[in-house]
């Protein structure tokens, strides 16, 4: 992989483990010569991340909508900004730039950035890898989620194992590296979900 699109949220909870999280895969992005593609902003946990990996001396390229370069929030010390017209363009921006994805902790956006690049996946859009580092357990119940979607027969296990996840950035890159993907090739003729 040669980039990777790391979607977190625009705030940061002061948690320690959160914070060696962000440096632990900074180190893994940068000794792998990959890429940081990110929301762009200078705030929150996007902020630590970018900053994390320049730091390191490694390439990170922020994109983000007009509207929030207007409120003054975008990352300046990039090595690359990309500005969108609106959020939609922004996380296909992000998506076309990317090798893969790894979602850290967040809120709202970082999971609906997340659900809309995995059901790319299930559909075919794309053959990237989609990660959920799971820092402290934070995306425990999500995954329990998932397993009881496919329990009651909402998702098919084979598009239920398009998520990888690990709570060590090391080992979360190394799934994705070999990752293949295998959507569900039936899923417009047979929703039949046995």
């Amino acid at each position: 992989m040669k980039s990777i699109c790391v979607f977190c949220g625009a705030n940061f909870n002061g948690d320690p483990v959160l914070l060696s999280a962000v440096n632990k895969l900074a180190d893994v992005l940068v000794a792998n010569d990959i890429k940081l593609v990110f929301g762009g902003g200078k705030v929150g946990v996007m902020g630590l991340m970018a900053d994390a990996v320049l730091q390191r001396g490694g390439y990170a390229i922020g994109v983000i909508p007009q509207f929030l370069m207007d409120k003054e929030v975008a990352h300046t010390g990039l090595t690359e900004l990309i500005v969108t017209e609106n959020m939609h363009q922004r996380k296909q921006t992000m998506a076309d730039l990317s090798d893969g994805v790894i979602t850290l902790p967040g809120g709202f956006g970082t999971l609906e950035e997340f659900f809309e690049v995995l059901t790319w996946l299930q559909l075919g859009l794309h053959q990237n890898p989609i990660g959920l580092l799971n820092v402290d357990g934070f995306y425990d119940h999500l995954l329990l989620q998932m397993d009881l979607m496919v329990s009651r027969k909402f998702l098919k296990p084979v598009n239920r194992s398009l998520v990888l996840a690990d709570h060590d950035p090391e080992t979360l890159v190394n799934l994705m590296s070999s990752f293949k993907a295998d959507p569900d090739e039936v899923w417009f003729r047979d929703r039949n979900l046995t």
